[in-house]
Parts: C-alpha cells; sequence; structure tokens
C-alpha cells in the first residue's frame, strides 16, 4: 500500500511546475520517529525498514523507467566541505542521503534515497525531481 501512495506522490511531483526560483521539488515520502532514548535496537530496526522500503520503491520505479544508477553522494559532500559551489538538490541531498537510486526520465532527474541527520534523528525516504544534472 504504502509502495503505491510513494509512486502517486512521484507522479504528482513530475506533472507539477517547479517552484519559482527552485528548480526541483524534494518529497518526504515517510518519516520515522525520533531515537533520543533508544539503545540502538530500534534505530537498527528502522534502518532496516527504510532501506527495504527504498529497495521497494525502486524496483516498482524500475519497472517503469528501467535500471537505476547507483550515484553515491559522498564525493559530492566533500567537494561541497571543500567550497565548490554544488547546486541543489544535490548540495542538500548529500548532507544526509549517502547513495541514492536515480533516473533520467525525459528533461527530469528522479532521485529516491534514505536520509538521516543524526543517530538520534528520525529516517527519512526522500524522493528528489529536478532537471539540474547530478554534479
Amino acid at each position: 500500500m504504502a509502495t503505491a501512495a510513494y509512486l502517486a506522490t512521484i507522479a504528482r511531483l513530475r506533472a507539477r511546475p517547479f517552484p519559482a526560483g527552485r528548480g526541483y521539488h524534494l518529497a518526504e515520502l515517510s518519516t520515522s520517529e525520533d531515537f533520543w532514548e533508544d539503545d540502538g535496537t530500534r534505530r537498527r530496526e528502522a534502518e532496516e525498514q527504510y532501506e527495504a522500503e527504498c529497495e521497494a520503491l525502486a524496483a516498482a520505479l524500475a519497472e517503469r523507467w528501467g535500471e537505476p544508477q547507483m550515484f553515491s553522494l559522498w564525493s559530492v559532500f566533500v567537494r561541497g566541505m571543500e567550497g565548490e559551489e554544488i547546486p541543489e538538490p544535490w548540495a542538500g541531498l548529500s548532507n544526509s542521503v549517502p547513495h541514492l537510486y536515480l533516473w533520467r526520465v525525459g528533461p527530469h532527474w528522479i532521485a529516491l534515497g534514505v536520509s538521516q541527520w543524526d543517530k538520534e534523528l528520525p529516517f527519512q525516504l526522500l524522493a528528489a525531481i529536478t532537471e539540474t544534472n547530478p554534479p
């Protein structure tokens, strides 16, 4: 059921024009709870769940658009930290998403990944739609 809702959200975003002055859409498809009082068990379970949801959604998108590229954001993050100007949404994504599933569909790039800003903060299943090429 969740995968169908995620697919519908991505389809809606692809059909919408980008906001003025911003050439992308970023959607939080799902967000876990925080992990402030956790011994690590719930966090590991949530991480596994979010990675599994991401893989299931990537498989559904692959049926539509073919196999995705796997795109590591580590070097993008490092380049940004060294002062290179990284365009959005790639700069923001590189701060919390280690790697993305990535498709080129017409004029758009569709990116899918799991974000976590810090070990106490929630996981997020994110989708980005942009016309800006990955750096």
